[in-house]
């Protein structure tokens, strides 16, 4: 996919160097370690050498502190857990399976698809995903799954047959202090805000041509047809295997 995100917003603070550490260590059988602190000029130069005080050691130490407490926080929700998310993996690369409900989205295709660019209707979908890797499904209602309920092939552009998504030359970005929220709103943003572009492995996921159903979705806006699904034999149960 090629992403028409405003990539702005992602832009981290802008960070220059106002000191350095050299540690020491002795040769000789007792080992005794010495630490020095340098302040840097305007230019990045070291400055200014004294062993490290203790104030200047605190200070180490609550900013060593915050950076932990961000990778705690790592799909921690910002309050109540909203009804559409269905589990949390909260491990070291983390996964969330969330859905949500038929819906209007705005498109992006490539031009050379024919398809005008445009808010559609969008099925209910199933989304899960990690800090790398976006998997999509399709549901036939927007009752919130079981784990009995029945997954369908995601009716779009740039999915393999197994769910997964072609990101292509997206930047998949996500934060270790992402929220789960923000963790689902991006990965939301990066499939809807790129551009869809072509059939992975020739995988037809719907009953019918997916280049005409979107053609029509996107110049009359009528309801998604359910109708088209295909069934991919799985349920949400497989998911949590």
């Amino acid at each position: 996919m090629n992403t028409v995100i405003d990539i702005n917003k992602y832009f981290g603070i802008l960070y220059q160097p106002k000191s350095a550490l050299v540690f020491y260590e002795s040769i000789d059988k007792n080992e005794t370690s010495y630490v020095e602190h340098f302040d840097m000029d305007k230019d990045g130069s070291p400055i200014n050498a004294h062993p490290l005080t203790v104030n200047e050691a605190k200070a180490l130490a609550k900013s060593l502190n915050i950076d932990e407490e961000k990778d705690k926080a790592f799909l921690k929700p910002k309050g109540i857990l909203s009804a559409n998310i269905l589990h949390i993996n909260p491990s070291e690369n983390g996964s969330v399976i969330w859905y949500t409900q038929s819906q209007q989205r705005q498109m992006y295709f490539v031009k050379n698809l024919e398809i005008p660019s445009g808010v559609a209707n969008v099925p209910a979908m199933l989304w899960f995903a990690d800090k790398e890797q976006l998997t999509v499904f399709a549901l036939n209602s927007d009752k919130r799954p079981t784990e009995k309920t029945e997954l369908y092939y995601a009716p779009f552009f740039n999915v393999y047959d197994d769910g997964n998504v072609c990101m292509g030359t997206v930047n998949v970005n996500i934060q270790n202090s992402s929220s789960v929220e923000e963790f689902i709103e991006k990965w939301e943003d990066y499939f809807f805000n790129s551009y869809f572009s072509h059939l992975v492995g020739g995988h037809n996921p719907i009953d019918g041509n997916l280049l005409s159903l979107w053609k029509k979705l996107l110049t009359t806006n009528d309801a998604f047809p359910n109708k088209v699904l295909n069934k991919n034999n799985k349920t949400l149960k497989n998911l949590l295997q």
